[in-house]
């Protein structure tokens, strides 16, 4: 049966930096999504599952060949969809042996596959493949239909497991739905790096990696959620339980250092009155002391007890700091028209503080009709014109100064507000300290994310449109979370292309447009 157990792995890179301190998990039989922010060592789990990396401590214990999907795939030169597949040598030698060659070669290249044609055709139908031939050359495919054929050609491999890195990266919606389907009846052990929570939502269990740590939940994307936010609410109610019993604990420690301050003056009335010896005086005023000392010397420990409670019930809250900012007004009423598309079969206004999805398969022309619109262009029978000149544009891979920090950047786009103001907003993005000064290169490709949120969410005088093109490519969900939230405040008009459902619905999309061959449609509710 196919096992993969980490027991106490650690790693640290060449440069000192820790990755992992002490993971001990089994994934289990079935598919296992890996999640986590950008960073926290997701591509790292898998890679020391693929036995790429070994770990500084500890051990990876896999049972069973692994088969690998990376993030690219890549072929050589002249490659044709029989060699993506893995199928070339099979299929050439059974050639041969059909044609009378007997060379025991050839025996030993087909092996246990004398159903390969069979396999192959079945498993490129289910991919929604079947029309294409053995002979395509990869280069002539789409980028959806090499990672579709890629997975079938680890199924048709037969690995006992198989780690997908990040699939659905760049998938439009159809071909997701095929990946999907693959997945769905996946045999043996298959673990997918992903930030897609329709993938997610396919799975039997969850690892989060998080601090350096890896931790297993069963369940799939909404399971994982619900037990994290359940988690969270215990943790919050532990917070407010550990701090009221250190208040109560300094407190009483008040109280008896009160009530020790008033037997000592009662003591010190009673000895000025002369009635007491010397020896009396000095016994009780030890006894004092001593009962001084050990009440401040109890309290104390409680106190310190009480503190090191409310430490450990703070470190089960996580610090993803949810965006709660007033962003500027931008001004837009109902009936603000803010762009149009027009057809030859109708108009398409976006007016008003409305969300509008733009959705159509890869090459379609979504980028492009963006782009038109930008320019009050036409493209392929959709004359596009924006209404408003104070447009936030965020195109696909959006390119920041390199050398330039968030404060210049944002601060360019609101000149007239202080840059005092601006950190404060900043820190609302999460951006804080040092981080705001930092050249831009130089920070995580979330942490750059928001620096282009900022600066269009920021600027003065406010965007009274934002146009976003596929924004929650390759962004860890922590990061779609801050999207999110910042749209949430912002009360302008938004037109987002994006083939991720999940953020769509959270973006409450009041209208979807749908760009395919035939021109630019509006789809029903």
């Amino acid at each position: 049966m196919p096992h993969i157990q980490f027991s106490h792995v650690a790693l640290t890179w060449p440069d000192g930096r820790t990755q992992f301190t002490d993971v001990t998990l089994t994934l289990p039989e079935g598919r296992t999504g890996i999640v986590g922010d950008n960073g926290s060592g997701k591509s790292t789990l898998a890679r020391l599952l693929l036995g790429e990396l070994a770990p500084t401590a500890g051990t990876v214990q896999v049972v069973g060949e692994v088969g690998h999907l990376p993030q690219s795939v890549t072929t050589t030169a002249g490659a044709r969809l029989a060699d993506l597949l893995g199928v070339r040598s099979t299929m050439d030698a059974l050639a041969a042996i059909e044609s009378g060659d007997t060379d025991p070669a050839h025996f030993d290249a087909v092996g246990n596959d004398w159903d390969v044609h069979v396999r192959t055709a079945a498993l490129l139908a289910e991919a929604g493949l079947d029309g294409i031939e053995l002979e395509r050359p990869v280069a002539a495919m789409s980028g959806g239909e090499v990672v579709l054929a890629a997975l079938v050609g680890l199924r048709l491999a037969r690995h006992p497991v198989v780690v997908l890195d990040e699939p659905t990266n760049n998938l439009d919606r159809p071909t997701r739905e095929r990946l999907y389907s693959l997945v769905e009846r996946w045999p043996g052990v298959l673990v997918a790096v992903s930030h897609d929570p329709g993938l997610l939502r396919r799975m039997d269990a969850i690892v989060e990696v998080r601090d350096g740590g890896a931790r297993l939940y069963g369940g799939d994307f909404d399971a994982w959620r619900e037990q994290v936010a359940a988690e969270q609410d215990a943790a919050a109610r532990a917070v407010r339980g550990a701090e009221q019993e250190l208040r109560l604990r300094a407190r009483q420690a008040q109280e008896a250092e009160a009530r020790a301050a008033r037997r000592a003056r009662a003591g010190r009335a009673l000895r000025a009155t002369g009635n007491m010896s010397k020896g009396a005086q000095d016994f009780y005023r030890n006894r004092a002391e001593k009962q001084t000392g050990r009440t401040k010397a109890v309290a104390g420990e409680r106190i310190d007890d009480a503190r090191a409670a409310v430490d450990a019930a703070e470190a089960r809250l996580r610090e993803d700091d949810p965006i709660r900012i007033d962003l500027p007004e931008p001004g837009v009423g109902a009936g603000r028209r803010l762009a149009e598309f027009v057809t030859p079969d109708a108009t398409h206004v976006i007016a008003g503080p409305e969300r509008v999805a733009l959705v159509g398969a890869n090459g379609a022309g979504k980028t492009r009709l963006l782009e038109a619109l930008m320019g009050g262009a036409s493209m392929g029978g959709v004359r596009a014109r924006l209404a408003t000149d104070r447009v936030g544009y965020l195109r696909q891979r959006a390119e920041l100064e390199a050398g330039a920090s968030a404060l210049d950047l944002v601060g360019a786009a609101a000149p007239h507000v202080p840059s005092g103001e601006i950190r404060q907003r900043l820190a609302r993005f999460n951006l804080r300290g040092d981080d705001v000064f930092r050249p831009v290169s130089t920070l995580s490709g979330g942490e750059q994310f928001r620096v282009e949120m900022a600066r269009l969410l920021l600027a003065e005088p406010p965007a009274q449109l934002l146009v976003l093109d596929e924004p929650t490519n390759n962004l860890d969900l922590t990061t779609v979370d801050v999207l999110v939230d910042a749209l949430a405040s912002y009360r302008g008009g938004v037109l987002v292309v994006s083939h991720d459902d999940d953020f769509l619905a959270r973006l409450g999309v009041t209208r979807t447009l749908r760009l395919d061959a035939q021109g630019l449609s509006l789809l029903p509710p």
